[in-house]
């Protein structure tokens, strides 16, 4: 194999959706040198393409910060990090003014005042950009700062020394070139994890960042929350979005094969999957113009809750528990949203907001940190795993793996509707595959060497997921349990944990503080007015 190529920087932000932009562009503003990685093309790969929906507070406007606040905590039922849906809400109208200033186009109204769609679950309001267009502006104004890009790179690992993150390992998608980067600060902005769904654009976003950062010892948060978007059943890679992008979203009624309508309980949430479950499918969305669609649920299949999963923090600086690495996006589990996503546009907004406090963070840690020389042998030892499926002659696909991996992981009754016994059994599936098959997987160019290891990913990723929804006794939000259908509050207001120790998953919860939780005084049923199938 070639000897690997060394690239120096202070700060090396990994991915370029909304949030690594944002780091990286805040971050070169504090006079450090910033490269950032991506494993596509940074702007145009990730989810942040395919989002248009901003959240931005103004008390200017007439926004509500505890009105605000409260209705994410009602809808997320509780289980959202306070501190963290404030800090959002409070610093989107300077991102927001950020994106203007940037060339990026809100839709406006007919006064030419700035359009804010209205939550039908309480006070909070989105506006809305260009989808496809605003992250482009935003990788221009990277460059005209002078951030170095290097696209079609993928980041593998991350390199620990004396406790600290002072640099990562990438390959190449042409070749099997390997790439050390020197570091004094990393910030990982890599995304959510998924196992690569039909119709959602997610392909890309194979849990990498969470994996390494769980491979460094970092705690990973949020597993259980599984996202629920869904698509058309007529063309799910579609996504059903152009008709509404350039006028904003549509709203429509959600019917079950009985012509019922299924009435929702969060603007994303688990209604589908019970009516398929209870033998109601399919699912119709029927928009105010009559025009009708079957809706199929799984299109953001190993997701969490945007804003949920992801490496957790352990300040509001977006630091993680390892010296020097940051997070920002859906990459950081701050529990903004809680267990259901409570207010449309707090994906793009809280990824600007984290994004440019990590950034800014980053940058102040890599001014006083010293530059660290790395270990040759840690290099070698990574390097030798990293390039394992190239060297091998021969086993599994990873093509064929994943797929195995989806048909185990993506049935609704595992990810969403979910039961111990038939969590085990996926569980027994997906050890195997672990210790087994990744082992095994070969690749025979450097394409199918990112999928051996995007593989590796996300069946790490499935493990996670099995593993916190089995810890979490209780249901709660987008965490559906048949076999404990009701809220526990007396045990589950918290948030769960693993990390990685002695070569095994360890997981443990996190209470949430007392002051955030609901008045336990008041009778469940009006705490919790939605009642959950076999409550």
């Amino acid at each position: 194999m070639p000897a690997a190529k060394v690239v120096e920087t202070d700060v090396l932000i990994v991915g370029g959706g909304i949030a690594g932009l944002f780091a990286a562009i805040k971050a070169k503003e504090q006079g450090v040198v910033v490269t950032l990685v991506d494993k596509g093309y940074a702007g145009k790969s990730g989810q942040t393409p395919f989002a248009g929906s901003y959240s931005v507070f103004n008390p200017e406007w007439g926004d509500d910060l505890a009105a605000w606040v409260e209705q994410v905590s009602r809808v997320g039922q509780y289980v959202n990090n306070r501190e963290w849906t404030e800090i959002a809400f409070k610093e989107s109208y300077a991102r927001y003014q950020d994106l203007v200033s940037w060339g990026v186009e809100f839709r406006k109204n007919e006064d030419g005042t700035l359009f804010r769609s209205e939550s039908m679950l309480g006070p909070c309001r989105a506006a809305h950009m260009g989808a496809k267009v605003f992250a482009e502006l935003m990788r221009k104004q990277a460059v005209k700062r002078g951030v170095k890009l290097m696209d079609r790179i993928m980041v593998t690992d991350l390199l620990k020394q004396d406790g600290r993150i002072v640099g990562v390992i990438g390959i190449p998608m042409e070749s099997y070139d390997i790439y050390v980067f020197r570091v004094k600060a990393t910030v990982l902005c890599s995304g959510a994890g998924g196992f690569k769904p039909w119709g959602w654009p997610i392909s890309a976003l194979t849990a990498d960042g969470d994996a390494m950062a769980y491979r460094a010892g970092a705690e990973i948060t949020g597993k259980e929350f599984a996202d629920t978007h869904p698509t058309g059943a007529e063309h799910p890679a579609y996504l059903g979005f152009a008709k509404r992008m350039s006028g904003g979203p549509r709203r429509g009624k959600q019917l079950n094969a009985e012509g019922n309508e299924i009435t929702g309980r969060g603007t994303l949430f688990l209604d589908m999957e019970f009516e398929a479950h209870a033998g109601r499918a399919p699912v119709y969305s029927q928009m105010p113009d009559g025009e009708k669609s079957v809706r199929i649920g799984g299109a953001s299949s190993g997701m969490s809750v945007h804003k949920a999963e992801g490496i957790w923090p352990v300040d509001t600086s977006c630091a993680t528990s390892l010296s020097g690495l940051y997070a920002a996006g859906d990459a950081l589990g701050t529990m903004q949203m809680g267990a259901v996503y409570g207010a449309i546009g707090c994906a793009l907004g809280g990824s600007s907001v984290t994004g440019t406090i990590a950034g800014v963070a980053a940058a102040g840690y890599a001014k006083q940190a010293e530059k660290l020389e790395i270990d040759d042998q840690e290099v070698s030892r990574i390097k030798k795993i990293v390039q394992a499926p190239a060297e091998r002659k021969g086993g599994f696909s990873p093509r064929w793996v994943t797929q195995v991996l989806q048909n185990t992981m993506m049935p609704y009754f595992i990810l969403y509707i979910k039961k111990e016994d038939r969590m085990r059994a996926a569980l027994t599936i997906t050890e195997f595959l672990r210790d087994h098959m990744a082992p095994k997987i070969f690749a025979r160019d450097p394409h199918e060497l990112r999928l051996a290891l995007e593989t590796k990913n996300m069946i790490l990723n499935a493990e996670m997921r099995l593993r916190a929804s089995l810890f979490r006794t209780e249901s709660r939000g987008c965490h559906y349990r048949e076999d404990y259908p009701r809220r526990d509050d007396a045990n589950w207001l918290a948030w769960v944990l693993l990390q990685e120790e002695n070569s095994e998953m360890k997981v443990f919860k996190q209470p949430v503080p007392q002051e955030w939780r609901p008045d336990l005084s008041q009778p469940y049923e009006q705490r919790y007015p939605w009642r959950l199938p076999g409550e």
